[in-house]
């Protein structure tokens, strides 16, 4: 993810150059986009999950969304720290993503699940290739997407211990349909 903006920092922080905090700040806007896009799409679902094992899975969801959120600011913060401005406005998030919206609505525990495991596997990732880059450029951005990276991985795990079957597949929807049958 790359911002469409150019940086007007004059700062940043000790023993990173302006030039080198500005290209991790742009690292960690993609980041804050994820982040932001996946506590969105974490309460929709918990808003919208239905059927066994309803309950289980919709009190499951608000620790996630709310240590997201926690991550949420941190990346703002560490943006701003590094002398950039984090823009956490829905029409950037929109504008510059390079994923598709949720496409589940009311859908089953097994659907949103199987759903959110791919959502997952997106962030995950592409916070691990934030990680790869961050990490010859500031380790303290490096550390702190560590620490996200951990937190992630182990929401995905709880989601698939729910699940019973593999209900790997491309896409969110193609997911829930597996897990559906």
């Amino acid at each position: 993810m790359v911002a469409k903006k150019t940086s007007t920092a004059k700062f940043t922080v000790p023993g990173l150059s302006v030039k080198d905090g500005h290209q991790v700040a742009v690292i960690l806007q993609g980041r804050l986009h994820a982040l932001n896009d996946l506590q969105l799409t974490l309460k929709h679902a918990h808003w919208n999950v239905v059927g066994r094992d309803f309950i289980g899975v919709h009190t499951m969801l608000d620790p996630q969304i709310e240590l997201v959120r926690t991550m949420i600011d941190e990346t703002a913060e560490r943006i701003a720290t590094l002398g950039d401005s984090p823009n956490g406005l829905p029409g950037a998030l929109v504008r510059e993503r390079d994923w598709d919206d949720y496409d589940l609505g009311r859908a089953s525990t097994l659907e949103h699940l199987a759903a959110l495991d791919r959502v997952y596997d997106g962030v995950v990732s592409s916070h691990r290739d934030a990680i790869t880059v961050t990490g010859e450029l500031d380790p303290v951005t490096e550390d702190m997407l560590i620490g996200q990276v951990a937190k992630l991985e182990l929401f995905q795990w709880f989601m698939r211990a729910h699940l019973e079957d593999d209900a790997a597949a491309p896409t969110e929807k193609t997911a829930a349909v597996k897990a559906k049958k």
